[in-house]
């Protein structure tokens, strides 16, 4: 089977199964079987498969059928223009959390805090945006922070992150000039409601707190002041129905200039604030 017909096979595939963009999901996950940049497929579509490539490719277009994320099929995920390993032990990078990386970089920091960091795409293209700053990061889950761990040597960071395995701020010691963190902030009650690619794909301890979607603000607002040096600051990912409760949970540890900020969108994305 030549490629081009391998990828109008699976179109109609992902199509029943509900797939958004099955277009884009199938075009990618044809240049991920065949070991090629996305941007070059149009160059090969007329190439037979290998038999080895034909099953890789099948293999593939079963798990998006299945509503498995690309990213989990291919391993990978584009943020910041930097690839960053994914497993099923991480949050898949969204493009809404670079409003946090942009507000970040929008005032210096030498030294940050980044609590439950995930694949680390927060912490290491914060540290890759500033090459003299330090960090260390922060998850309870092991696997995770071994996803971490690799995405800090593939891009030549490890010499300026630390990766521990914290529950939030316990066991931390001393203090930050940037604490940024996108928490899990779903509540129970919304669960069901994701899409199957992530509801069904990615950690649950990393999308819910298990009730009302405000537990982990209330864990970093009342840690962060005793973290945050004076003037440090701290940027939180957000729901966009939760900007109100998170700023008022940040005034009441304390906290001042607590802003808002909206993604690309127009939507609640990120609150900031500063210690006095």
């Amino acid at each position: 089977m030549i490629a081009k017909a391998a990828l109008a096979a699976a179109l109609p595939r992902l199509r029943a199964a509900g797939v958004d963009d099955p277009a884009r999901d199938a075009r990618l996950l044809l240049a991920h079987a065949l070991a090629v940049d996305p941007g070059r497929l149009t160059l090969v579509l007329a190439d037979d498969l290998t038999p080895g490539q034909e099953a890789a490719y099948e293999a593939a277009i079963a798990a998006r059928a299945a509503r498995r994320p690309v990213a989990q099929i291919i391993g990978q995920r584009q943020f910041w223009g930097r690839s960053f390993q994914v497993t099923a032990d991480t949050l898949d990078p969204r493009p809404d959390t670079e409003t946090l990386i942009e507000a970040a970089l929008s005032a210096p920091f030498d030294d940050l805090l980044d609590l439950g960091t995930g694949t680390g795409c927060i912490l290491l293209t914060l540290l890759a945006e500033r090459p003299a700053a330090t960090g260390l990061g922060t998850d309870l889950s092991a696997p995770a922070l071994a996803v971490a761990q690799e995405n800090a040597r593939r891009l030549g960071l490890a010499d300026r992150t630390r990766l521990i395995q914290a529950d939030w701020f316990s066991g931390i010691g001393g203090v930050f000039d940037l604490i940024v963190s996108n928490p899990p902030y779903i509540a129970l009650a919304e669960m069901p409601d994701l899409a199957p690619e992530v509801r069904d794909h990615e950690p649950h301890s990393a999308l819910t707190d298990g009730a009302d979607g405000l537990e982990a603000y209330r864990r970093i607002a009342e840690g962060a002041p005793e973290r945050l040096r004076p003037a440090g600051r701290i940027l939180v990912e957000i729901g966009p129905s939760q900007g109100a409760a998170v700023a008022a949970l940040f005034r009441g540890a304390g906290l001042s200039e607590v802003a808002i900020l909206p993604d690309l969108d127009g939507r609640d994305r990120v609150v900031r604030a500063i210690r006095r």
